[in-house]
């Protein structure tokens, strides 16, 4: 069962992502509390957001190593990498707009340090054991590729909110098109 403060978050994830100027009075009501519950949780819009942020990390680095572990092989594994990119860059596109697109710049230094390098690590690792097997060309720097993944991940996002393009079919869109472009 969620705590309070996690239903806030929850709430205010959502609330967000509808409409970034959203007051906290909206937040309280989406999360089915008083106000004054929702700031005995939190002292300001600021640390709501600060909270939001964290929980982002968290939830996105453990979608990030399942969708690693989920296969053993690295295609796969990137795929749903990509899906799994996907997924939190929806869950948390409010905060996209809030710090713009370099989401790595506003991570916690000890965030940086953490699971994130890790995951990060991983993805790096297979992109050179896919060069490795020749399915990938060498020609591009993983640092390019690392570059292009976010960049699709972004693309994404942007097209489902547009809602230019069915829902259904963004994700196989996403993998197509980043696959092709490195060469997969």
């Amino acid at each position: 069962m969620k705590n309070t403060k996690q239903i806030i978050i929850d709430a205010a994830i959502k609330v967000f992502n509808d409409d970034l100027s959203a007051s906290l009075d909206c937040v309280a009501e989406r999360a089915d509390v008083h106000r004054r519950t929702l700031h005995l949780n939190f002292k300001s819009r600021q640390e709501l957001i600060e909270c939001c942020k964290n929980d982002m990390m968290v939830t996105c680095q453990q979608a990030m190593t399942d969708a690693y572990h989920a296969s053993a092989d690295p295609k796969k594994q990137l795929e749903l990498m990509l899906y799994a990119g996907i997924d939190c860059g929806a869950k948390y596109a409010f905060l996209q707009k809030l710090y713009g697109k370099s989401s790595y710049a506003q991570v916690p230094e000890a965030e940086k340090n953490g699971t994130f390098d890790s995951i990060k690590h991983r993805w790096f690792k297979l992109i050179e054991q896919l060069q490795d097997q020749h399915l990938i060309h060498s020609q591009l720097s993983i640092a390019w590729i690392f570059t292009l993944f976010g960049g699709m991940i972004t693309n994404t996002i942007d097209a489902l909110q547009s809602g230019d393009v069915a829902p259904n079919d963004i994700k196989s869109f996403a993998w197509y098109s980043f696959s092709k472009s490195i060469g997969l």
